[in-house]
């Protein structure tokens, strides 16, 4: 600056000092973001990065431009941040180009100080990954257990499952799961719920859902479920009741469960309670009951063994494995002080939405003390297996 000019600065100061309106200009720098990133998922790129420690409440704008772009593209303004850390999701990119991102903050005087990163990111193609196979539904008591195959599950990139419940006009995501299972405990009993699934990559992209599949939970012995010990042990317990409006599903510690379900590396497991015992072996079943109208193969367990069952010993531990689509029967002490018999058909052996094991059986249990007889006789005798 000449000198003219430096005497022409100090005349307008001097006058603006002696004014009743005096204007300040300022003229401060802001901080900079720090610790700029970028990452991709579902069809969009999240930008990040931490307030500098001289933040005062300036906001930011996120710049872009693809790498064989000449120029950048102001594309955000963000004005709120949370626990120290600001966001903004870029939702217009294509697949297979490569993008740049900075950050700046903005002073109130409209100056805007760069952040040092500039950050590049490659955005995949979007490629949607496997069609999960159709799902079957399994009715229980107020509940539905959908189940599907793992021809999704093949696919390098596979991340999960998402669940949907479907209308008829509409639909919406129950849960997301990485196991080929998921329980729905909101569905009542007598209405029929239709289920779709769709599988996820890793990179958030999502399928086309699969078929749909339906299931109508009904109040009776079918369908009932129960939890791993070792993971939700006051849901693992069982006791035979007398009807239904009595709960069956007890702790796993309570000293009048009948059996407890367990797993461990080794398999799935029964293990009698307290004055309860099993027989030593299982029975190979179509059905828990062939009733009326039952197919002409059907194979049920009609009459309980009369010897041969073990009871937990104080110095030795009694467990019985498990298998889907077996029959084990157990002699038990009842409400009354008696003995009576009671079976119990393994109709899945499986994992929920938080991959914890789960067992799905239907039960059968003789009201009259000592009385062998667990549903009308049948010619046709089901197969017994040795433990």
């Amino acid at each position: 600056m000449n000198r003219l000019g430096f005497a022409a600065l100090l005349t307008i100061l001097f006058a603006a000092a002696c004014s009743d309106d005096v204007v300040y200009v300022d003229s401060t720098v802001p901080s900079p973001p720090r610790g700029v990133s970028a990452s991709y998922y579902a069809g969009g790129v999240t930008v990040s990065w931490e307030l500098s420690s001289g933040w005062d409440g300036e906001p930011y704008r996120v710049y872009s431009k693809r790498v064989s772009d000449s120029g950048w593209f102001f594309i955000a303004e963000v004005t709120s941040c949370i626990d120290g850390i600001c966001l903004y999701e870029d939702l217009n990119v294509l697949g297979g180009e490569r993008y740049e991102y900075y950050v700046s903050a903005v002073g109130v005087n409209g100056v805007e100080s760069a952040s040092n990163e500039v950050i590049e990111i490659t955005v995949p193609e979007f490629i949607p990954p496997p069609v999960p196979d159709a799902p079957y539904v399994v009715a229980l008591d107020n509940a539905n257990y959908v189940t599907w195959g793992t021809a999704a599950r093949i696919d390098a990139d596979f991340s999960h499952y998402r669940v949907y419940l479907d209308d008829g006009t509409s639909s919406f995501i129950l849960g997301e799961t990485d196991s080929e299972g998921f329980l729905d405990l909101l569905a009542g009993n007598g209405n029929t719920f239709f289920y779709f699934v769709s599988s996820v990559d890793l990179d958030g992209h999502e399928s086309v859902g699969s078929v749909l599949a339906e299931g109508t939970p009904r109040p009776d012995f079918s369908g009932e479920w129960i939890s791993d010990y070792f993971v939700i042990p006051e849901s693992s317990g069982f006791r035979f009741t007398q009807d239904e409006s009595l709960l069956p599903i007890v702790d796993g510690d309570d000293p009048l469960r009948h059996f407890r379900f367990e797993t461990d590396v080794n398999g799935w497991w029964m293990v009698p309670g307290p004055g309860a015992a099993v027989f030593d072996g299982s029975f190979q079943t179509t059905a828990l009951k062939c009733g009326p109208g039952a197919d002409a193969d059907c194979i049920d367990l009609s009459v309980a063994p009369p010897s041969g069952y073990v009871a937990q010993d104080p110095l030795e531990s009694v467990s019985l494995q498990l298998v889907a689509q077996e029959s084990y029967v157990l002699r038990v002490i009842g409400d009354d002080g008696l003995v009576h018999y009671g079976v119990i058909r393994v109709t899945l052996l499986g994992f929920d939405q938080n991959d914890d094991p789960i067992m799905i059986f239907d039960w059968a249990y003789q009201l009259q003390p000592g009385n062998l007889n667990l549903a009308p006789a049948r010619q046709t005798k089901p197969t017994f297996r040795s433990r």
